[in-house]
C-alpha cells in the first residue's frame, strides 16, 4: 500500500484511522485523505482524557483554512491519552497524519469493535468508488 493507505491501521468511513496499541487500547487520527481534503489545518479540538466516546459520534473538531470538520470517535470507549502537541502544532495533522499527528488513545469498551472497521484496500476502494 502507499503511504496514504498504510496497512498497519484500520479505517472508518468518516476518514479516521485506528492503530491497536495492545491491552484494548487504540490510537486514532484523521487519514491522509481527510487532511488533504481539508487543506492547511490551523486549529484542533481534542477530546479530554477521561471522556467517554461513542463510536461514530463527534468527539472533536479540525479547523482548516477551508472549513471546520468534526472528528468522529472510531470506537466506543474512554480516552486515556490525547495528543496535546496536535493542539499546539495542528499542522502535524497535515505533515504526519499517521505518526505524530494522532488525535487520542482510547480504551475500547468492546475489543471486538475493530472487526467492523475497514482495511486499507476497502477504505481506498470506497474513496475511488
Amino acid at each position: 500500500m502507499t503511504e496514504n493507505f498504510p496497512d498497519d491501521v484500520a479505517y472508518t468511513a468518516q476518514h479516521e484511522w485506528v492503530r491497536e496499541l495492545g491491552d484494548g487500547v487504540i490510537r486514532f487520527g484523521i487519514t491522509a485523505f481527510a487532511q488533504e481534503s481539508l487543506g492547511d489545518i490551523v486549529f484542533v479540538t481534542l477530546p479530554a482524557v477521561g471522556a467517554e466516546l461513542t463510536a461514530d459520534e463527534p468527539c472533536g473538531e479540525v479547523e482548516s483554512t477551508k472549513s471546520v470538520s468534526d472528528i468522529y470517535a472510531p470506537v466506543t470507549g474512554t480516552v486515556v491519552a490525547r495528543n496535546d502537541a496536535a493542539e499546539t502544532s495542528p499542522e502535524t495533522l497535515n505533515s504526519d497524519p499517521y505518526g505524530i499527528g494522532w488525535i487520542a488513545e482510547v480504551r475500547m469498551a468492546d475489543p471486538t469493535a475493530l472487526a467492523g472497521l475497514l482495511d486499507a484496500n476497502a477504505y481506498q476502494a470506497g474513496l475511488e468508488g
